[in-house]
């Protein structure tokens, strides 16, 4: 989740602290590598760029000594390159009179690269942010302005994105949406362009926000708006701001973590982009197939993904896989591992050192190593043989949501790759997420007033929904402090049932596969005097069983868990909040453990 900030001004000044500033408000959104250029009336351009944290960076280069009438900052958060210098952003073309920086994911980067090549262009980098730029060089030298080349580049480049791009000869920047968020900030005599909000908001909170397919042409203190579909201009008031700092950071949420769990679609979107056009896909399936045991290794809600990823790589592919916990995997499994297994290493942080410790005793038996991991030049994905991203941007929020999701995204595609089968239907998942999303949050409401009183409960699931019940029981301990257990629906009647007194809420997560056996489950807790809250799709046994009946849209028993986990997180986000707790920092919690 890279930033983005550009601004044009009517003269030459002091731009370095301005864009350093900027750099700073938007580096909640995390990144590895930070960079600045600036535009001189002489048509020269000063660009410094380098990996590292902005304060250190800009320091180190000199941000504040930088002068100009124009100016692009850049913070960038690794998905093509390893962090480095030369990744870093802006990029120039291959002559050095274009220069522009993105945000998102440009999906055929690796294909867009050997094409310039090809062409006689100079790729100096593996990241799509500098493809943007030649993208536009392209056409630009063929004769093409700005915007139609601008226009041009727009059906070349395939993913999510937002870039910012400027010329030496000109006294304009020019920046183009598509699904990345932009917008453009206007004074009387300065027109900037963001990400979003906060690095806008010190210098104006007169702004203009940019839709899918639209350039904004920005010249000092005034924009005009293009479509990109015919060229057009657009006609669109500004609109004055009236939200703080803190709460342009959040996108307007409360909390990040409700940020977060309403970013799921996108994030979805963008690593299923992200897997079609990797070339790493095919070699990581391969290994994954030729394995004489493949190990699925993590910890905490990465190892409940594990337990779903190995659901769908059965159902799917008929590929047996171990999931589990990297301590247990160097008791369990280190002195029986060789050279011919798999491990696939699960992280967020990619720092966890419970997963290293295990990664570390693979390798020591010859173990190929691959792993998922959420941070570009982490550890995980630097020691890893193969690594694929899950290209969710930053998570603030202690508590994994869209982490989590994407996890499981993944292992459903290399579950789908491996088997055969066409993943052009998973495209209906983040569509399907935003549906569930808007159809249970207005009944989360009157269900946490059943769990508010109490301080235990269950959250029960059966086959693909048991590892989902698990990661809804850790949400709920994680941010509300109820201590939730998550279970196997058939193993409750195994003594927890003692549990069950007048009112006493369970969770049931239903499978459109696993209604009877569930039905079976809630009747348990029902005749005892429990509540019974369920999440499932539609279904007359669920609904004349149970008490509460959260809907999920009709979507089949490969995705109906994956819906599943959308209701606990909302649920578990508005106990805690109804407790007058942090959902964002849970006491005793911290995003990234780096110890035993």
């Amino acid at each position: 989740m890279c930033g983005i900030f550009g601004i044009v001004t009517n003269r030459e000044q002091g731009l370095g602290p301005v864009l350093t500033d900027a750099a700073r408000r938007l580096s909640y959104r995390g990144y590895d590598s930070v960079g600045c250029a600036t535009f001189h009336a002489d048509h020269s351009v000063d660009l410094r760029k380098d990996k590292g944290k902005v304060d250190e960076v800009a320091s180190r280069l000199g941000f504040a000594e930088m002068t100009g009438t124009r100016g692009i900052t850049q913070l960038r958060w690794a998905t093509f390159g390893t962090p480095s210098t030369i990744n870093a952003q802006p990029h120039f073309d291959s002559d050095g009179d274009l220069v522009g920086a993105h945000n998102g994911n440009v999906v055929n980067n690796v294909e867009l690269r050997l094409q310039f090549a090809a062409e006689g262009m100079t790729v100096r980098s593996e990241n799509d942010g500098e493809s943007c730029v030649h993208a536009v060089e392209r056409w630009f030298d063929r004769g093409f302005d700005m915007v139609e080349s601008i226009r041009r580049a727009y059906g070349d480049l395939q993913g999510d994105y937002a870039f910012v791009i400027g010329h030496v000869g000109e006294d304009k920047l020019y920046a183009i949406k598509k699904g990345s968020g932009l917008v453009v900030g206007l004074t009387d005599d300065t027109t900037c362009v963001s990400s979003d909000l906060p690095s806008i908001l010190p210098l104006t909170r007169r702004i203009l926000r940019i839709h899918d397919g639209e350039i904004a042409i920005l010249s000092p203190g005034s924009v005009e708006l293009v479509r990109v579909a015919d060229g057009e201009a657009i006609q669109r008031d500004p609109e004055e701001i009236v939200e703080t700092m803190e709460a342009a950071q959040k996108g307007g949420y409360p909390h990040f973590m409700l940020k977060e769990i309403h970013e799921q679609p996108q994030v979805a979107r963008e690593l299923l982009h992200l897997l079609d056009a990797s070339v790493d896909v095919a070699g990581y399936v391969e290994k994954m197939r030729k394995a004489r045991h493949l190990y699925l290794v993590a910890c905490g809600t990465s190892y409940h993904a594990c337990m779903l990823g190995a659901v769908y790589l059965a159902r799917l592919a008929g590929r047996a896989a171990v999931p589990v916990l990297a301590p247990q995997f160097i008791a369990q499994y280190g002195p029986a591992l060789g050279p011919e297994d798999v491990g696939v290493f699960v992280s967020q942080s990619g720092e966890t050192k419970d997963v290293l410790n295990a990664l570390n005793v693979a390798r020591e038996r010859g173990v190929e190593v691959l792993s998922l991991v959420n941070v570009i030049g982490s550890t995980l994905m630097v020691t890893a043989d193969r690594c694929l991203p899950l290209a969710c941007g930053y998570e603030i929020s202690v508590p994994a949501t869209k982490t989590f999701l994407n996890q499981v995204v993944a292992f459903l595609y290399l579950a789908m790759r491996m088997g055969g089968h066409p993943t052009a239907m998973l495209y209906d998942l983040p569509r399907l997420i935003e549906a569930t999303l808007q159809q249970v949050e207005p009944q989360i409401p009157a269900l946490e007033q059943a769990l508010l009183p109490w301080h235990d409960t269950y959250c029960l699931g059966y086959g693909a929904t048991y590892p989902i019940a698990l990661e809804g029981a850790l949400k709920l301990k994680e941010v509300t402090y109820i201590h939730c257990e998550g279970m196997l629906s058939t193993e409750f009647k195994h003594g927890p049932l003692s549990a069950v007194s007048d009112a006493y809420p369970v969770i049931f997560v239903a499978g459109p596969e696993n209604v009877p056996l569930i039905v079976s489950g809630i009747n348990e807790v029902s005749c005892r005097g429990g509540r019974t809250i369920i999440i499932g799709e539609e279904d007359p046994r669920l609904r004349a069983n149970g008490h509460d009946l959260l809907v999920l849209p009709k979507s089949g028993p490969l995705f109906s868990p994956i819906l599943g986990i959308l209701p606990l997180q909302l649920l578990a986000y508005r106990v805690s909040v109804a407790k007058g707790f942090d959902p964002d920092f849970p006491r005793n919690l911290s995003k990234t453990l780096t110890v035993d």
